[in-house]
């Protein structure tokens, strides 16, 4: 696996939550980084949250811009690489009126990334897509020549992504070459807070309720945020990558399984609320990961129950931080039986599978 990473790198969405991961560990590897992202942390307390880590770092700078219409050209003077991780996320929101924010932000922008790449002569893109391009599948390992087909509209742009980026990079003229990642449930601390399993974990901690949409035999490819950020670092930096590559953890699981890992690490049960299934969610995804293997040379590093263990690790610390402000996550019944935060606190990291 390599361990090499652009001098120079450019990477959208860096407020996010792989977006800010993968900021940090390019500068932790040596790299010069612009990060660039709508969301201002003055006024977004996740974006500041996410950002936390890189502030004052020598060799990060951050940019508040709107890739809409900002003028993107100045942004990648000089750099080897660029990561576009910006973007809107979620299934359930993506139907309805909101649909032209996902294709303002996922494709137009996109589009304007791309080009600029292109004429600047960046002389790689990587791009985040999604498991979801593939839709409803018999349950066997999705392959990236398998036919696409999303069943939401959060998918449909994500399908146009990717492959506006590679019909961009495909052009004779084009400098630019492109590796489309379709990222598998990507899951650590600070995931999204409506992600499944930042919820499971949080109501384990909290004594809280938790939302089941289905029977919960649903299963995904769980993938940890470091296996996810190594992919997509040797995706800029090795030569011959190109084109649409896999990012699947390997560690396949029902939500219900989640849920048991949960209930294990916090010491209780969640109760759990069972509710119809939601719009555009498929019964299953899991990754045919031969291609990372032999274009990337990567092989995911961390199961399920140490990233599970690694990000409750990090909500426990958060929780212990916000206790003398908020007692709003522990609000639980005095009959549940009392969670150790400060031991939890003291969890080790995360061993390799």
């Amino acid at each position: 696996m390599t361990t090499a990473v652009p001098r120079r790198a450019v990477v959208t969405g860096a407020a996010g939550f792989i977006g800010s991961h993968l900021a940090h560990a390019l500068v932790q590897a040596g790299a010069i980084v612009v990060g660039v992202d709508r969301r201002d942390s003055a006024t977004d307390p996740t974006a500041a949250a996410n950002l936390a880590v890189l502030q004052g770092l020598p060799g990060y700078m951050h940019v508040t811009a709107d890739l809409l219409s900002c003028a993107i050209e100045p942004l990648l003077v000089d750099a080897n690489a660029v990561f576009h991780l910006a973007g809107i996320p979620g299934v359930r929101p993506s139907w309805g009126p909101k649909f032209t924010d996902y294709v303002a932000s996922n494709v137009l922008a996109t589009h304007r990334v791309m080009d600029a790449v292109s004429r600047m002569g960046v002389p790689r893109l990587v791009v985040a897509s999604s498991s979801s391009v593939y839709g409803p599948t018999d349950g066997g390992a999705s392959v990236e020549t398998d036919r696409p087909q999303p069943s939401s509209p959060y998918a449909v742009t994500k399908l146009a992504e990717e492959q506006l980026c590679l019909a961009h990079s495909a052009q004779a003229h084009c400098p630019t070459s492109v590796v489309a990642l379709r990222y598998f449930t990507v899951y650590g601390p600070r995931q999204r807070p409506d992600m499944f399993t930042h919820r499971a974990l949080t109501a384990a901690l909290g004594g809280r309720s938790l939302r089941l949409y289905g029977d919960g035999h649903q299963r995904r490819d769980f993938t940890y945020i470091d296996d996810a950020v190594s992919a997509t670092i040797a995706a800029a930096t090795i030569p011959t990558a190109s084109g649409v590559i896999n990012v699947g953890g390997g560690s396949s699981a029902s939500l219900l399984e989640v849920i048991n890992i949960a209930n294990s690490l916090a010491g209780r049960e969640i109760q759990v609320h069972q509710e119809h299934p939601r719009s555009g969610d498929v019964l299953t995804t899991r990754a045919n990961r031969g291609r990372a293997q032999e274009v990337l040379g990567w092989q995911p590093q961390v199961d399920l129950h140490n990233g599970m263990h690694a990000h409750m690790r990090a909500l426990a610390t958060e929780l212990h931080a916000e206790e003398p402000r908020s007692h709003a996550l522990r609000s639980f019944d005095d009959s549940a039986p009392p969670v150790a935060l400060a031991d939890l606190v003291l969890l080790p990291r995360p061993t390799h599978s």
